[in-house]
């Protein structure tokens, strides 16, 4: 079976701050009581003012109270009333002077404890669970939140035998710790028992006091290399075409001085420009082996055949002539008289 963690207990020190911020040696476990006293007064009292979270800090000779709440009239009541009864309360059972501060939550939708809280209020006036759940999803993702699941516990629908039903909208990344992740729980008392619920809801990633969200841990590493294969790439680029620019350069000058010269094609450039081509690079060994190079080349004479062979072909043409009047006619005529 899978282990079941809090959310908000494992992101306590990290990323969410305690709910009861105080210290103590000697007296810790006399302080823990006073706080769990006070916060069932409270749940009682304001049942229905839609209490959400109650923080607790102490000082030496003081008690700060803080209830954040998604309905801050009731809570107040008319004139302050309610709040001066709390107080009075409260001092009772902690013996010091207690300050209490309201906040009001403006969007009860994105908080989790109010969410769940809605459908045990639903189940409570037997409304169909799966309807309660999709309707309460609509309005959490509606609201602004990236992703929300409430699950549902208990007697469903009045069977015998208990199950769990849940249901999901978006991403609940639990395993993420700087995702900012509300849970929260309720307990709806229905005729047939109780039914529990409990709410996820995915707000964001938590950010940093600039108001920046914080990288994830990989993504650094992953930036880095991506300059250096850029600095590789200026470097190779000019390397090639320092070594590249002087051999196209060469090649076309010793083509263009040939022709220039001649006016003819490099294989016709005659024996007396070998000299003028040892003097433009001297003293390399490339530019001899470049002149040797071109010696073979220079064997275009040999090619001058086709000039050769235009005498061969001009008595061919004279021979014709020749043998139309004086053979042809004569040997045709007897040949006829015989036949």
């Amino acid at each position: 079976m899978g282990q079941k963690v809090n959310p908000i207990g494992f992101r306590l020190g990290v990323y969410r701050n305690w709910d009861a911020r105080w210290y103590a040696d000697k007296e810790y476990t006399k302080l823990l009581h006073e706080d769990l006293a006070m916060r069932r007064l409270i749940g009682s009292r304001l049942r229905n003012a839609g209490v959400a979270r109650i923080e607790t800090e102490r000082s030496a000779n003081q008690l700060t109270v803080i209830i954040q709440t998604a309905k801050p009239g009731i809570v107040i009541g008319k004139q302050g009333a309610s709040v001066d009864a709390l107080r009075d309360e409260l001092e009772r059972i902690s013996g010091k002077k207690v300050r209490v501060t309201i906040h009001e939550i403006k969007t009860p939708e994105l908080d989790a404890t109010l969410v769940a809280e809605n459908v045990a209020s639903q189940l409570e006036k037997r409304i169909a669970f799966r309807r309660a759940l999709k309707q309460t999803l609509m309005r959490s993702m509606r609201a602004g939140a990236k992703g929300a699941k409430i699950q549902v516990g208990g007697r469903l629908g009045g069977s015998e035998m208990s199950r769990r039903e849940w249901d999901r909208d978006g991403r609940v990344p639990l395993h993420t710790l700087r995702a900012n992740i509300d849970y929260g729980q309720a307990e709806a008392r229905t005729t047939f028992g109780r039914i529990g619920v409990q709410c996820w809801l995915y707000l964001g990633d938590f950010v940093t006091a600039t108001g920046e969200p914080i990288p994830a841990p990989g993504r650094e590493r992953a930036e880095q290399p991506e300059p250096v294969a850029v600095v590789e790439r200026t470097v190779v680029v000019p390397a090639a075409e320092a070594v590249a620019t002087p051999a196209v350069e060469e090649v076309p000058v010793l083509a263009e001085s040939a022709g220039d010269e001649n006016g003819a094609a490099v294989d016709e450039v005659p024996d007396e420009d070998e000299d003028d081509i040892a003097a433009v690079v001297p003293g390399q060994v490339k530019s001899d082996e470049k002149v040797e190079k071109l010696t073979p080349k220079r064997a275009a004479p040999r090619r001058k055949s086709p000039a050769a062979k235009k005498p061969t072909t001009t008595p061919r043409v004279v021979k014709k002539p020749a043998k139309k009047p004086g053979v042809d006619v004569p040997a045709d005529e007897p040949e006829e008289e015989e036949d």
